[in-house]
């Protein structure tokens, strides 16, 4: 494949569709909304967009427990007004690429209440997970696997046999064993390329596979359902079908496996063409931990002549403005998200932006999470009652879930809603934003020359005349991270508490915040002509 293929450099913006803009007053975010803001997004300069999943959905885990994969979910829109959305986009070049959901579907999915309904041993059941229980009675779990969302993957159906789901319990596990389920998702592959689409982001890449004896784990251990060998004949399937379009679809993986290599091996030239480098967004801000994940990410990829991928945020994880404001841990896990300790935001915004430069400097694709460009932080005060990530109510109120990187934007105005829906709307967002956001606005920062938007829309700028491999500059401190691209481009960043002295430069083409001179602050970068 060329070099100048777009998925090697490309800038995709996240579109998280309930939080983006609300076209008709709801509350929640829809297609018209993102339709009349596709202005915006070509300002921002980027090269395609990814959707959450638009498909109808209960939405008991934000549109991800998909009930039907051919069409829209009526509070977004209309299959037509996708379709016009997707030749809207492309008239400003702009490429569209869409979530497809293939480890499990929701509980009210056509298959899956079949299922239900025939019982036992039926051809239906063989499509998702069923199993009898454990015990003389059947009355435990067919084995000791836990849900990523708190609780046991197993719920029991009224006849007594359990279902496997890895997430919600209104999301069944598919069983890719069955033909009929890969035959499905081929067909759906081909349902919206032939629509236009651009691409697919896989959602749970790594997880479709199961080892059919279902063994208990130790704690900790995904070996079972996490990156099993059988996965990459699906993945060259799909890049088949994918090939036989034109316009080079592209297909990403969302993989959360320890190990880059392992990711790496599902990007060879017969597989995928991507996948999100989580290792990068977990990082502390540390300049040797940052140098590691790049200087693995780099030689993993180029074995199998792949693209990296750099990416600071999501619809899954604490925003980077209160990851990086935090005084101690200032990575990001899961397993403790660190929620309500004290946050510099002041610090975290300076930070944000210094990594933003970085992302945007290194060779491959860069990710935007929509809000990111505005330095919105993480709210974590939302009321217990309005909270609807089903991580919140699995885990007994421990973990307050994912709600709160996923607040509707602030467009406009002084009070909320701040522009994000029409002015007669008649309902709140169905999340509620903070006041102060009214400094955070898209039209405020518009004019604002030292903005968060204008940082991103000159660093998408300027990134597009960016190319060459990547090699680091010798004779810097242990605390910056510097950096070359070709004959005359140059990143530096500096991690430490100390300013320190600028290589030598013809023209400093950006920074994250103002220099002292030739010195570069401390949590600053610079884009330099050398």
């Amino acid at each position: 494949m060329s070099q100048s293929a777009w998925w090697r450099h490309a800038a995709i913006y996240q579109v998280y569709l309930r939080s983006f803009a609300d076209g008709n007053g709801d509350g929640i975010g829809d297609l018209a909304g993102v339709r009349s803001r596709l202005g915006y997004l070509s300002d921002l300069g980027v090269d395609a967009l990814w959707f959450t999943p638009w498909y109808p959905s209960p939405m008991d885990d934000g549109g991800y427990d998909v009930a039907d994969f051919r069409d829209i979910e009526p509070t977004f829109g209309t299959l037509g007004e996708a379709e016009q959305l997707i030749a809207e986009a492309h008239e400003r070049g702009i490429r569209v690429i869409i979530d497809v959901v293939p480890n499990h579907c929701s509980d009210a999915h056509r298959w899956f209440t079949a299922a239900v309904a025939a019982g036992p041993g039926s051809p239906e059941r063989e499509r998702f997970w069923f199993r009898d229980g454990r015990g003389p009675d059947g009355s435990q779990p067919p084995n000791n696997w836990r849900s990523r969302f708190g609780g046991s993957a197993w719920t029991r159906v009224p006849d007594g046999q359990w279902y496997l789901h890895l997430y919600s319990s209104r999301q069944p596990d598919l069983n890719w064993e069955n033909p009929e389920v890969r035959e499905e998702f081929r067909d759906i592959l081909r349902f919206w390329f032939d629509r236009g689409v651009d691409g697919v982001r896989i959602d749970v890449a790594d997880g479709l596979v199961k080892d059919p004896a279902l063994p208990d784990v130790e704690p900790g251990d995904e070996t079972p359902f996490s990156d099993q060998e059988d996965l990459h004949e699906i993945y060259r399937d799909w890049r088949r079908i994918a090939d036989g379009y034109p316009g080079q679809r592209m297909l990403v993986g969302e993989m959360w496996l320890s190990d880059l290599r392992r990711s790496a091996r599902y990007l060879r030239s017969d597989e995928l063409h991507g996948a999100f480098n989580f290792d990068f967004l977990v990082c502390p801000w540390d300049a040797e931990r940052f140098r590691g994940v790049i200087d693995r990410t780099l030689s993993s990829h180029a074995e199998v002549g792949a693209t990296a991928s750099w990416v600071l945020s999501n619809h899954d994880v604490t925003r980077p403005v209160t990851r990086y404001g935090r005084a101690g841990d200032t990575g990001f896990s899961f397993a403790d998200r660190l929620h309500g300790t004290p946050v510099d935001r002041e610090l975290g915004t300076r930070r944000a932006r210094a990594a933003a430069l970085l992302a945007m400097a290194l060779p491959g694709v860069v990710y935007v999470y929509q809000g990111e460009e505005l330095g919105l932080w993480e709210i974590e005060d939302i009321p217990g009652e309005l909270r609807q990530d089903p991580v919140w109510e699995r885990s007994d109120h421990a973990d307050p879930g994912r709600d709160g990187c996923r607040v509707p934007l602030p467009w406009s105005g002084s009070v909320p809603p701040f522009g994000f829906g029409p002015d007669d709307a008649e309902k709140e967002p169905w999340l509620p934003q903070p006041a102060v956001w009214s400094e955070y606005t898209a039209s405020r920062q518009e004019s604002d020359p030292g903005s968060m938007l204008r940082l991103y829309r000159e660093g998408l700028r300027l990134r597009r005349e960016c190319s060459g491999e990547l090699s680091w500059l010798v004779g810097v401190g242990g605390d910056v991270l510097a950096f070359r691209r070709g004959e005359d481009f140059a990143c530096v960043l500096n991690l430490g508490a100390e300013a320190v002295p600028l290589p030598r430069h013809r023209s400093l083409l950006l920074s994250s915040g103002p220099l002292d001179g030739d010195l570069l602050p401390a949590d600053t970068a610079a884009w330099l002509n050398l």
